[in-house]
């Protein structure tokens, strides 16, 4: 099992939960606002530093990736769980802006995904 790395999203995780409070305390709502979004950004930027200056080995790369990768449609469903919980119990304006959003997402799924295909192109040998 890859254990590599969990120190890393663990600080980033208990990091962006207690900005996620303070933020929440700061205006007013009683609850983490972002905080698994601040965790996120956190091990993006401390992993691409580390990875930068050479103190990330393989294995710890590696090994964050796999974790990452774990934590992220983990977290996901889960605050979508809430979201759509307090969208209901908040009124017919907070889902009709929900499936509003959720369409115009999916509707742009093919134009994100010509993004950086020009540039494989143009690459020698393909």
């Amino acid at each position: 099992m890859k254990i590599y790395g969990v120190a890393l999203l663990a600080g980033c995780f208990l990091v962006g939960k207690v900005m996620g409070n303070i933020l929440g305390v700061l205006i007013s709502i009683d609850g983490d606002i972002g905080g698994v979004g601040f965790a996120m950004i956190l091990l993006m930027l401390s992993s691409t530093y580390m990875r930068k200056n050479g103190w990330l080995v393989e294995e710890s790369e590696r090994g964050i990736l796999f974790w990452s990768s774990m934590y992220i449609p983990i977290i996901v469903a889960m605050s979508a769980t809430s979201n759509v919980k307090a969208a209901v119990s908040g009124g017919p304006a907070a889902v009709i802006a929900g499936i509003a959003v959720t369409l115009i997402c999916f509707m742009l799924v093919p134009l994100i995904s010509k993004i950086g295909k020009e540039e494989e192109s143009q690459i020698p040998g393909n």
